[in-house]
């Protein structure tokens, strides 16, 4: 048998191995067991299982393909090095399949876990409200959750491409796992949010254009301004959708040693921790006018204090990280000013900061309210997720409610909104099936 031949039939057994092995991957819906209230919603398990189709079917095509040349005299000519590499060429695209699977599949998996899947259900209801601003998002993406752990949130947004090519069909949101469950982790999911709504309304790339003459200028801290114009954005998405509880969120989560407080990284694109909670008060301020917000700053200051000596093993600034962050406090309320002022096109002309502002979010309503309903899960659940995130947020600032009333009110909330997604949807699917005609 010539060199040639030898290697078409070894790689041809390899190729049909990979079909085997392909026809094993099956739909999340045939083997993830899970309660009905913590499964994904219609729209993302379509989104997700139509995307898997789409990639098993076209690798289908092309190891197919691929046998049917070997089989040919082109392919049966052709040096084993040109079969090989061809071969090589289906295995990488195999396992860049499976990689879009476990992606999913780590997201999905947890949905069998007890009380979890039902609480990470209610999470997506809460983002999907937090994504739904009237006048500025009208077609949101599914919106899938799970835990990890780590101390902050990450996205993957919907409509960017995944590793390997294919546009990701939902946004998938990380949350720390040890935020479960308190306001914290509305903090974390609305911040998450609020960066496929950056996307969607191209915020960050209208904003740039903005700061540039500022880069220009010279000042050193316009530069880092507009490097983290992304995270910035998604502050103000958290503060303008669930007000006190974004800051109060955020603060717990960079409350880390002092050495770690003040470094400006090159290659991070959020903020110094320090100025971050800084720029979350001016915001806060900016959209919902409050003392609590000086309180809030002044707090920081005191966790962090810059006075006194602040060099040394203890991690204090030298000179030259002194002044940068003096440079960046200075120039922070125009910073604020004009991302709150910002006409982004896709709004039409209208500021980002009107459009985000909800008179409902104001410090003094969300006490009022919450004050009437004195805090009762049953009323906190006719709210939308969103303004009851905002409500608790501001309640625990103000000292109306425990943290471990807190924890009791959001679980039966998250259980809430997962288990009113399911029937609704159940009722709308019941709706569109057409009437069995009588006999």
């Amino acid at each position: 048998m010539s060199a040639s031949a030898a290697s078409a039939w070894l790689l041809d057994r390899e190729a049909r191995a990979l079909l085997t092995r392909l026809a094993r991957v099956k739909p999340f819906a045939l083997q993830e067991p899970m309660l009905p209230a913590a499964a994904l919603s219609a729209r993302a398990q379509t989104a997700i299982e139509d995307f898997l189709a789409r990639a098993r079917r076209d690798l289908r095509r092309q190891i197919l393909g691929y046998r049917a040349w070997l089989a040919s005299s082109e392919g049966r000519s052709a040096a084993p090095e040109q079969q090989h590499r061809r071969y090589i060429a289906l295995r990488l695209g195999f396992n860049l399949m499976l990689g879009h699977v476990d992606l999913f599949s780590d997201a999905i998996t947890q949905r069998s876990e007890h009380e979890l899947g039902v609480w990470l259900a209610g999470l997506e209801v809460a983002a999907a409200d937090a994504l739904t601003v009237p006048g500025a998002i009208s077609d949101p993406p599914p919106v899938v959750c799970y835990l990890d752990r780590g101390p902050g949130g990450a996205i993957r947004r919907a409509r960017t491409r995944l590793p390997g090519g294919g546009d990701n069909p939902v946004a998938i949101i990380r949350i720390p796992r040890e935020r479960m469950i308190g306001s914290g982790v509305a903090s974390s999911l609305v911040h998450e949010v609020g960066h496929q709504a950056a996307a969607q309304l191209a915020l960050v790339a209208s904003l740039r254009p903005e700061l540039a003459a500022q880069v220009r200028a010279g000042d050193p801290a316009w530069p880092l301004w507009q490097r983290w114009l992304s995270e910035i954005v998604a502050d103000l998405w958290a503060v303008a959708r669930i007000g006190v509880a974004s800051t109060l969120g955020l603060m717990g989560l960079v409350s880390v040693p002092r050495r770690f407080q003040f470094q400006i990284r090159n290659d991070d694109p959020h903020p110094a921790p320090w100025i971050r909670v800084k720029l979350s008060c001016r915001f806060g301020a900016a959209l919902y006018p409050h003392p609590q917000w000086r309180e809030l700053s002044a707090l920081w200051d005191a966790f962090y204090p810059l006075t006194g000596p602040i060099a040394g093993p203890t991690g204090g600034l030298g000179l030259g990280e002194r002044r940068l962050l003096d440079a960046l406090r200075a120039t922070l309320p125009e910073l604020v000013a004009r991302v709150v002022a910002h006409r982004p096109p896709a709004l039409g002309g209208a500021r980002l900061g009107e459009t985000l502002a909800a008179p409902d979010r104001r410090p003094e309503a969300l006490a009022g309210a919450f004050e009437r309903i004195r805090g009762d899960a049953a009323q906190l659940a006719s709210l939308s997720p969103s303004l009851a995130f905002a409500m608790i947020g501001q309640a625990c600032f103000d000292g109306r409610i425990t943290p471990e009333a807190e924890s009791r009110v959001l679980a039966a909330l998250l259980a809430h909104w997962a288990l009113s997604a399911t029937i609704a949807e159940g009722r709308m699917r019941a709706a569109q099936r057409p009437a069995l005609s009588a006999a």
